[in-house]
């Protein structure tokens, strides 16, 4: 039976983005059903038809549904086996669940203050001493992922992996808000930018005219 994930929209929604590009990766077959957010009520409904939680994104397996970025790569990686979601060495596993969950749990004031919104035209803005410190602190995850696996590939953790998949939405913060970088993170930009996942979430985003004003006042 085929998967289904649904969605919101490409251009904003960077939980959205996380599992996509975990199934893509892994090249785990699935059907989308993109739900545009703050809409309208019937749309609103349509979402809780889905998943009582009212949020996207969530996966739905046959009689299984499964909601929230996280939970769902974690049910991915334990239906999909083969997929090697997660690094098969104990050691490097346990620290990418940690640096993943430490994305989904943390970064507030990156994620209020540099929202993903790819269409938006590249330029700075000011930013909180939080907002810097949280983007020391994902350069810091990144240099030393790639200092410690970088032999094994160019991802994270050498191959594609789930990790690169909760942090996919930072590349397009680092981006759209011209974030000075050090050099193995561009590089690290760089591989993600041309990972064929990555650049068709993109385009395709790109491709959307739905404007959500309430993220369009930065």
């Amino acid at each position: 039976m085929t998967l289904t994930l649904v969605i919101g929209n490409k251009n904003y929604s960077s939980w959205s983005m996380r599992p996509w590009m975990a199934l893509k990766g892994a090249q785990i077959p699935f059907n989308e059903v993109l739900i545009p957010l703050y809409t309208n009520a019937a749309d609103k409904q349509r979402i809780l038809d889905v998943t009582k939680s009212g949020k996207v994104p969530a996966l739905v397996d046959g009689d299984v549904t499964v909601w929230d970025s996280l939970a769902i790569i974690e049910y991915l990686a334990e239906r999909f086996p083969d997929a090697r979601l997660w690094p098969a060495d104990r050691v490097a596993r346990a620290h990418a669940r940690s640096i993943s969950a430490e994305m989904h749990s943390g970064f507030m004031p990156l994620r209020n203050e540099c929202g993903m919104n790819i269409h938006r035209s590249i330029r700075q803005k000011n930013l909180s001493a939080d907002a810097q410190a949280n983007i020391a602190r994902v350069q810091e995850i990144w240099t030393d992922c790639r200092a410690r696996y970088g032999g094994q590939g160019p991802y994270l953790f050498g191959a594609f992996t789930a990790v690169d998949a909760m942090y996919a939405p930072v590349i397009h913060r680092f981006r759209t808000y011209d974030i000075a970088v050090t050099a193995p993170v561009r590089t690290y930009m760089q591989t993600m930018g041309a990972n064929p996942a990555f650049a068709q979430w993109t385009k395709e985003a790109l491709a959307e005219t739905l404007i959500i004003e309430k993220f369009e006042t930065d």
